[in-house]
């Protein structure tokens, strides 16, 4: 057996005793990724190899905290990539806009500068009273920020230029109060949001969406967890309501591509279909 074949047999083995001891599945994770982020905390906790990382994190629940960090996502900002969220306020609110109550769901919001930029795109249009956001990851302590709602003021410049590209009809320092070296937004964005923890590996569908955002997630995936996730975004939209992935993702050669019609290519956005 050689030195890699050995490796790739101690994460197999790793992510079967996080999957039998937390309840978390990454078996399904795309293996160049997982193996990056597995050897660099193996580095930082000045380990020898994957199998004393796997003991570790049997016997540490901190350890395996830190491992849950790792394999986080966190790359966000308010309003990335801006022409996706002017396209929204364009197109997708004008059907929104025709039901009493709306509904949608951030899968995987990591620190949650999205989930208060779609409040504050829905507060413009008309539409934030009526609409309950759900912001959800695996990550609690990204959770824990994106509820706390402060973020570094270095940033502010970045998402002020973002907010304008993304068709604004106000300004953004009305959103926000900057003290110190810090933002924090303002407390009414929440009063529409609900952050919870969610496991796209293994949690079950939101009911009655009116519009998901999962956005550069399932690039991670293999296309088997994929097409799971997939499936369960397809059961919680209702009838021609809409789907956002990432810039770099695709429901092409998915098992779920004939459940939805392409909407917007550039920005990634699709409806489900009227296919049964």
């Amino acid at each position: 057996m050689t030195q890699q074949d050995t490796q790739d047999f101690e994460i197999k083995q790793l992510l079967e005793a996080i999957f039998f001891r937390y309840g978390y599945d990454f078996r399904n994770y795309a293996l160049a990724s997982l193996q990056r982020r597995i050897l660099n905390r193996v580095a930082l906790s000045g380990l020898s190899c994957v199998a004393e990382l796997t003991a570790k994190i049997l016997h540490d629940s901190h350890m395996f905290d830190l491992f849950l960090k790792d394999m986080s996502i966190t790359v966000t900002e308010m309003f990335r990539d801006p022409h996706v969220f002017k396209k929204i306020r364009e197109e997708v609110c004008l059907h929104l806009k025709t039901y009493p109550r709306i509904n949608i769901w951030h899968a995987g919001c990591a620190t949650g500068e999205e989930a208060y930029s779609m409040a504050i795109l829905l507060k413009e249009e008309g539409l934030l009273d009526r609409t309950q956001i759900y912001a959800t990851d695996y990550n609690n302590h990204s959770l824990a920020i994106a509820e706390k709602g402060i973020y570094p003021a270095a940033q502010i410049k970045q998402y002020t230029q973002n907010y304008l590209a993304s068709g604004a009809k106000a300004s953004f320092a009305d959103y926000y109060t900057a003290k110190y070296d810090l933002a924090k937004m303002d407390d009414s964005l929440k009063d529409n949001i609900t952050f919870a923890n969610h496991n796209l590996m293994k949690d079950q569908a939101f009911a009655q969406m009116h519009l998901i955002l999962c956005r550069n997630v399932l690039i991670y995936f293999d296309p088997e967890l994929k097409n799971q996730v997939l499936d369960v975004f397809n059961q919680s939209l209702i009838h021609r309501c809409f789907l956002v992935l990432g810039d770099k993702e695709t429901l092409d050669f998915s098992q779920l591509q004939d459940s939805f019609d392409l909407t917007s290519r550039k920005e990634k956005i699709y409806r489900k279909s009227n296919v049964l």
